[in-house]
């Protein structure tokens, strides 16, 4: 099963946010290469298909009922289970944090969520949704770009080590985060948080070989990936 992968055109985008947290800041310009991106997060029936073939272990909370949709994203992945998937689809990668936030934007500049500024608590649905659990992908309104989940339902593991002050170093093309660290970076809000739904500019990061119920992730490629 190939993930249903959207096109994203690149470009440049101001990255972070003026009066977000320390990490989120500076503000600075970044040119982002046309790449492609999975529309939804990766499901329990997708990462299934991936463990019976190879014979990854099963996600530590897989069979509680609650997360035990094939239509909910796969949650309890480390960042090594994640990569070994992306791996295992050949030409796939997590997308770095430069890429995630022009994605999750949807072509919209600095705006504080992918459908604008609007308060989470007036999205549509948002007080019935994420009670026990994730949602099933795709199931509210995608983004500019076609993409959904964008900063809700979970975590998602990106490529880059993480380094609260990266944005100072920063190059502007295709920032790929620090050589080296203890922690790998993630965006985006999950269900098990207060406000259920993070701003684009929202920095986030564990070790990667910890395992939680709300962390994911969703695939990316080059946008003319070698066959």
């Amino acid at each position: 099963m190939r993930p249903d992968l959207v096109l994203i055109p690149g470009g440049e985008f101001l990255m972070g946010q003026a009066d977000g947290r320390d990490e989120e800041r500076p503000v600075h310009r970044v040119m982002v290469a046309p790449f492609r991106l999975g529309r939804c997060q990766v499901t329990n029936a997708e990462y299934d298909q991936f463990r019976h073939a190879t014979g990854r272990a099963m996600p530590p909370f897989r069979m509680q009922a609650e997360f035990a949709d094939p239509a909910q994203p796969v949650v309890g992945v480390s960042w090594f289970d994640a990569a070994a998937y992306c791996d295992w689809l050949s030409a796939c990668r997590l997308p770095t944090e430069a890429e995630w936030e022009f994605a999750a934007r949807g072509g919209l500049e600095q705006q504080t969520y992918p459908w604008g500024s609007e308060p989470v608590f007036e999205r549509p649905g948002y007080q019935v949704r994420w009670l026990h659990a994730p949602e099933p992908v795709g199931t509210a309104a995608p983004n500019g770009y076609g993409l959904y989940d964008m900063c809700e339902n979970v975590h998602e593991w990106c490529a880059d080590w993480y380094d609260p002050a990266y944005y100072a170093v920063s190059p502007m093309q295709n920032p790929r985060g620090p050589a080296t660290g203890t922690r790998r970076a993630s965006r985006g809000g999950a269900w098990r948080h207060q406000i259920k739904i993070a701003r684009c500019a929202a920095r986030s990061s564990i070790p990667p070989e910890f395992c939680y119920a709300d962390y994911g992730f969703r695939v990316a490629c080059d946008s003319n990936p070698r066959k």
